[in-house]
C-alpha cells in the first residue's frame, strides 16, 4: 500500500503558491488587448508590445454558461477582471485589437477602460470575405 503522508501544520507548501499567484510576475507599461467577441462568447487576452500572451480570461471561464457566456454583462464582467490584472501590472496604455461581431464588443472595452488604464487605438480586424464560399447548386424537384 505504501507509506502514509503526514502533513505538519507548520509546513504548509500550498499557501505559499497562493499568495505567489496573486501578484504580478511581470511589469508592462504598455501592451495589447485582443478581444474576441463572438455569439457565444466573449475572450479577451493582454499581450506585451512583441504580442506575447501575459493574462487573459473569458466570460465561459467566469463561470457564464450557454447563452449568457455571449451577453454584453458577461463581457464587461470579463473587462474589468482583465483591467483589475492589468492595473496589478502597471500597465498605463493599450492598444485593442478587436475581432468579431458579437455583443460584447464595445463592453468589454468600457469595462476595461474603467481601471484608469489609457487606450491609445482601437483597430477591428474582424474577417470579411471577398466573395466566400461557392454557394450550393440549386434544388431540383
Amino acid at each position: 500500500m505504501g507509506k502514509k503522508r503526514v502533513i505538519k501544520k507548520g509546513d504548509d507548501k500550498g499557501a505559499q503558491g497562493a499568495a505567489s499567484s496573486t501578484r504580478s510576475k511581470r511589469k508592462l507599461d504598455s501592451g495589447i488587448l485582443f478581444v474576441e467577441a463572438t455569439f457565444n462568447n466573449t475572450k479577451l487576452a493582454l499581450a506585451d508590445k512583441s504580442g506575447n500572451v501575459v493574462s487573459w480570461s473569458s466570460s465561459g471561464s467566469l463561470g457564464f454558461s450557454g447563452a449568457k457566456k455571449g451577453t454584453p454583462f458577461a463581457a464587461a464582467k470579463v473587462g474589468e477582471l482583465l483591467g483589475e490584472r492589468a492595473a496589478a501590472m502597471g500597465v498605463k496604455e493599450v492598444s485593442v485589437t478587436v475581432k468579431g461581431v458579437g455583443a460584447g464588443r464595445e463592453s468589454a472595452i468600457r469595462a476595461f477602460s474603467t481601471k484608469g488604464i489609457q487606450i491609445s487605438s482601437i483597430k477591428d480586424v474582424t474577417p470579411v470575405p471577398h466573395n466566400g464560399p461557392r454557394p450550393p447548386k440549386a434544388r431540383r424537384i
